[in-house]
């Protein structure tokens, strides 16, 4: 066994932990290159199957090519999707604009998927951070229990010692579920080439450019590479200084309005 199987096995453990804890679960799929290995990991899990809905919050703002991926591996993996988005703030003309993503992140993130849960019941959710994204993220659980207002106590997390995991939650929260918690970007693109995981072509260079991360289109830059292919993606990632997540325009404001954002329930 090597290093991708030994990550691959502890997700497919958290992923089947907490589908055996939770009667009401769903996983959260933002059609990046994280998101769909959990879900590829979830395949796995249940040998081909997604045993339960995956779910897309829909700002109205993602790429033309987030939505053409989505909608083919939706259908091609027989998944039962559900795209949750808060129409009251579209009506009221709720954008996401570049350089100004805070309302975008609040409204149409945060309390669209606020008001997914409390539309399905759901008392878990499957999501694909990971440590090495953002310091804040650095200080979640595996299982992270939010409160009745959808919120995180960030100062008050389980702790969670060789591999105990606190998988219950009380009748008044949900539980966010990280299985990929310890995985790192190269991990992933690793784990990428040696399972032929489909992805998302905004990943790969052209003209000079491509996408480390995928969010909403005006929101979301691209970096300076010329890594076309999986391969040479790995080889990039063995020697940038760029962060991963420096084409994100949220990510450029202060450390402490990430962790603001994470503490009113922002993915």
């Amino acid at each position: 066994m090597d290093y991708l199987d030994e990550l691959e096995n502890k997700s497919i453990y958290i992923i089947r932990e907490a589908y055996y804890q939770f009667k009401n679960i769903a996983a959260l799929w933002s059609i990046g290159k994280d998101s769909t290995t959990l879900v590829w990991l979830i395949r796995k899990a249940f040998f081909g199957k997604i045993p339960f809905p995956l779910v897309h919050i829909d700002t109205g703002h993602k790429f033309p090519e987030m939505y053409e991926f989505r909608d083919k591996y939706a259908k091609e993996w027989n998944a039962n999707l559900i795209i949750g988005r808060n129409e009251e703030a579209i009506k009221r003309g709720v954008v996401c604009k570049p350089g100004d993503t805070h309302e975008c992140s609040t409204e149409l993130k945060t309390k669209g998927l606020q008001q997914t849960i409390q539309k399905y019941g759901f008392k878990a959710l499957l999501l694909g951070i990971r440590r090495d994204e953002h310091g804040i993220r650095a200080k979640e659980r595996y299982f992270s229990p939010r409160d009745q207002s959808f919120k995180w106590d960030y100062k008050n997390q389980p702790a969670e010692i060789w591999d105990q995991y606190k998988s219950k939650s009380g009748d008044n929260t949900h539980i966010r579920v990280h299985p990929l918690l310890h995985w790192t970007e190269l991990d992933i693109w690793q784990y990428i080439k040696r399972e032929g995981i489909p992805i998302n072509v905004l990943y790969f260079a052209k003209n000079g450019k491509r996408y480390r991360s995928l969010g909403c289109a005006p929101s979301t830059s691209p970096v300076d590479s010329n890594a076309d292919t999986v391969d040479k993606i790995i080889e990039e990632l063995k020697t940038t200084k760029v962060a991963e997540r420096s084409g994100r325009a949220l990510d450029k404001e202060t450390t402490y309005q990430m962790q603001r954002l994470r503490a009113l329930g922002y993915m």
